[in-house]
């Protein structure tokens, strides 16, 4: 597993790397992102610390915005999981309502009006600016959906399962109220330790990086 992952490491560092603010024009509208985090290493280099893609089609750079610049929790797990482990690294109770999805009419009805416009807001911003100034990822351009999200789900088991993918001591993730991020140093719940890339996976990869 650690050989895989060294070497897909090694194919995603080959990539044209793109930070904030990139220019969707430059992005392929279907494929898998991979991101890395100032600060963590591994392999000898950046280590991968969340990798996603998207279902609709030609939603790429649409996805991509949503985690970097649209302040909405609820359209993006990522800048919620970040929201958390900010929120809980400062010991604030603002955590519970953070947590709060009131995008459906029913959930509206069952948490009532949000009383704390401003203080999300904030919290919104303060996500934003970790994103923008501590991420920057590559992309690989995969057209089929089921495609994507079979090449996601291995990925993301390679490095979910690899010993040598650790978090440094002062990686955010670490202040996160979720396990699962906590012991697995990556900003995912989903498709952790499941079927990993195989060779044949990797010489594909290979072709797809853009």
């Amino acid at each position: 597993m650690s050989a895989i992952c060294a070497e897909f490491h090694s194919l995603a560092r080959r990539g044209t790397e793109h930070s904030f603010p990139f220019d969707r024009a430059h992005l392929p509208l279907n494929g898998i992102y991979v991101l890395f985090e100032t600060g963590e290493e591994a392999h000898g280099g950046s280590r991968i610390v969340r990798v996603g893609t998207h279902t609709g089609d030609d939603q790429l750079p649409s996805r991509l915005v949503q985690h970097f610049v649209n302040e909405n929790k609820d359209r993006s797990i990522f800048r919620k999981n970040i929201g958390r482990a900010l929120l809980n690294k400062a010991a604030d109770p603002f955590l519970a309502e953070w947590e709060l999805d009131r995008t459906s009419r029913a959930a509206r009805k069952r948490y009532g009006v949000e009383q704390q416009t401003a203080k999300r807001q904030a919290v919104e911003g303060d996500v934003t600016k970790y994103l923008q100034g501590h991420f920057r990822f590559v992309v690989l351009r995969v057209d089929d959906k089921s495609d994507r999200l079979t090449l996601e789900s291995r990925i993301i088991g390679t490095v979910s399962g690899c010993d040598l993918c650790r978090p440094s001591t002062g990686w955010l993730g670490l202040s996160s109220p979720k396990e699962k991020i906590r012991q697995s140093g990556l900003w995912l719940v989903n498709e952790l330790y499941k079927a990993p890339l195989t060779q044949a996976d990797l010489q594909l990869l290979g072709t797809l990086l853009t």
